[in-house]
């Protein structure tokens, strides 16, 4: 993969100080296995800005909040998908439950989530960081029918 894509978590602030003046958009997530969910939700967040920049969880994480058969594939792998489509620009995999240090580091203009997720119920500490930025937070409205979660568990049923 490109390193011009990939973006390490230690080099995120120089990177944003070179994208001083752009209308940032992040979105992160686990990103294990991809759906047209995930495609439409990241075109929508490309086009609110100048870039978009994807943040994913780390192996360990995703294994912390979806259990110890996942992720399906190896963050580098996630990452590299991701970096391969057209919406996104940038790709950093972070460590850690949370998205904080990232969105942090970032410092993005927009926010975007999943239909999934409303304001009252995004993480506290990602929330609070948010809006100490004084970011915009957007929801992309839920693909009917489309969820890793589902896809996954629909999988082990055979």
């Amino acid at each position: 993969m490109g390193t011009s894509r990939f973006v390490p978590m230690t080099e995120v602030p120089h990177r944003r100080t070179e994208l001083e003046g752009k209308r940032i958009v992040v979105t992160n997530g686990c990103f294990d296995l991809l759906h047209v969910g995930h495609l439409r939700c990241l075109a929508f967040a490309r086009s609110l800005g100048d870039l978009l920049w994807v943040g994913i969880n780390d192996d360990q994480s995703v294994r912390s909040q979806k259990g110890e058969h996942r992720p399906i594939h190896p963050a580098s792998e996630r990452a590299e998908l991701l970096a391969g489509l057209r919406p996104v620009d940038l790709v950093t995999v972070f460590s850690g439950r949370r998205a904080t240090p990232f969105l942090q580091a970032a410092r993005p203009s927009v926010y975007v989530k999943g239909g999934d997720y409303r304001r009252e119920t995004l993480d506290a500490e990602e929330r609070q960081a948010l809006e100490s930025m004084e970011v915009e937070i957007q929801f992309f409205p839920l693909v009917e029918g489309r969820s890793t979660s589902a896809a996954w568990e629909a999988w082990q049923k055979g």
